[in-house]
């Protein structure tokens, strides 16, 4: 299932949901208040991360461990003290386990607002199943992860009700009235001419990302990290929904996939083509 979901532009769209759910846990969202780039390097970071999820699912058993690797690397060295005076650690399995189970959560709130219709019990379980496979690549053990979907849903309330708040990084990924530095790449005239039109660009840019970052939350962890949310936007969101679920089937490839999704998507079709072309052959020589 994560090879049709994970690579697609609506996984990208619900990203910034996961995103905010992990920085509410307030272990979490110290870590990335005291060490990350989000604020210098927002674009930089997104794309930074986006690269990594991807290599996880599409780019091939090796790639994904070493990326496992690289990450658990990476956040070794981030600890320090959150917001209520607890020293935090970065890879403390508790905290890099729900940073993990967030995807699950957000993938299936997603799908009911922008796919075609809801997961089946069926999918859920398999989703699961796929995401704890990733977990383990990601160096996530078995123990800190429930195993099933009956013990998952109560270890993801639990949090929910005993852990999750409106950390300074979750009230600076949903307000509309901060600055965020125009993004940097493309061709020089391009990037000039973005940074020339961003003090009007930015404003509507911040809406879009609050409408979506709360949005495609679960409506649960909306209501635990209290952040607000009104029937006329859960209406917009609905109509939103609507657009994306009919328009994002009808994008060609290389609009509706990401780079790394779009490579191993070519390559997988060549290698059943190949795959048939060998069992054809291998067929009309047992007829002979």
């Amino acid at each position: 299932m994560l090879w049709s979901l994970a690579g697609e532009v609506r996984a990208v769209l619900s990203m910034p949901a996961a995103l905010t759910m992990q920085v509410a846990h307030p272990a979490v969202g110290a870590g990335v208040d005291d060490h990350s780039a989000f604020r210098t390097d927002p674009w930089g970071r997104a794309a930074r991360s986006v690269a990594s999820a991807q290599l996880w699912v599409y780019g091939g058993r090796a790639a994904a461990v070493a990326e496992g690797r690289r990450l658990r690397k990476l956040h070794e060295p981030i600890r320090g003290t959150d917001a209520h005076g607890r020293p935090y650690q970065a890879l403390t399995p508790a905290y890099y386990a729900w940073v993990h189970a967030t995807g699950f959560p957000v993938y299936r709130h997603a799908q009911r607002v922008m796919g075609r219709r809801p997961f089946t019990p069926a999918e859920e379980r398999r989703l699961y199943a796929e995401w704890l496979q990733v977990g383990r690549v990601l160096g996530i053990s078995d123990s800190d992860m429930p195993q099933t979907l009956e013990e998952f849903w109560p270890y993801y309330r639990k949090v929910l009700e005993e852990e999750l708040e409106a950390t300074v990084v979750v009230r600076e990924l949903v307000a509309t009235d901060v600055y965020v530095p125009p993004p940097g790449w493309g061709p020089r005239p391009l990037r000039l001419s973005v940074r020339a039109a961003w003090p009007l660009l930015l404003p509507p840019l911040l809406r879009v990302r609050r409408f979506l970052t709360i949005g495609l939350m679960p409506p649960d962890a909306r209501v635990a990290i209290g952040l607000e949310w009104s029937d006329g936007e859960e209406r917009a969101l609905r109509r939103f929904g609507r657009v994306v679920r009919v328009v994002v089937p009808l994008l060609p490839e290389r609009l509706r996939y990401l780079p790394y999704a779009r490579v191993a998507r070519r390559q997988a079709r060549r290698a059943a083509r190949r795959a048939a072309r060998t069992s054809g052959t291998g067929a009309l020589r047992r007829l002979k």
